[in-house]
């Protein structure tokens, strides 16, 4: 899909997305250790980790109401990013972003924004004119979404766990227009 002198974007289905549990669980693994709040928290091993895409993920890439785009990074999978189109009888205009990872060796090079750029023109691809999204409150993912466009719907406060600490963080819910995707 997309290419970059660094890395490469790409929508796998479910059974790629099989044959590279291993790669996704440790990419999940990662990012939690890292301090990424998508969920989990510590302790989180990796049977967690590959329970998390083989029970929840991959059902979903293979009946088609999420797809899976992935980063690789000289041949390493370096991050992944979750379109969420399974949505209610009155929300077919409507995705949801779900689980941006990038791997903590990876970070600060582009591969978090290129990701959310093809999961945007998929979006758009599908006729929909809406993403959600939900990120920690001050965690770094939230100026990366500001810049990509997102608008900030509001804050809850105390949504969930720290992963290292004892103690509820706050989550900040972003959308985005897509103004020139298909309309109904």
């Amino acid at each position: 899909m997309q290419s970059n002198t660094t890395f490469s974007i790409e929508r796998v289905d479910a059974l790629t997305a099989f044959r590279i549990l291993p790669e996704l669980a440790g990419l999940l693994h990662a990012c939690v250790h890292g301090g990424a709040s998508i969920g989990f928290i510590l302790p989180f091993g990796m049977e967690a980790s590959m329970n998390f895409w083989r029970e929840k993920v991959l059902p979903a890439v293979g009946s088609g109401g999420r797809l899976l785009f992935i980063a690789r990074k000289d041949g390493r999978l370096a991050g992944s990013v979750q379109l969420v189109i399974d949505t209610p009888p009155n929300q077919p205009h409507r995705a949801e972003a779900s689980k941006l990872l990038v791997d903590p060796a990876s970070r600060r090079q582009g591969i978090a924004r290129a990701l959310m750029e093809v999961l945007e023109g998929e979006a758009r691809s599908l006729g929909r004119s809406l993403i959600t999204l939900d990120t920690r409150t001050g965690d770094k993912a939230e100026p990366l979404y500001a810049a990509l466009g997102f608008s900030v719907a509001g804050i809850i406060p105390d949504y969930c766990r720290d992963p290292f600490l004892d103690r509820l963080d706050a989550t900040t819910i972003m959308y985005k227009r897509l103004d020139d995707a298909r309309a109904l």
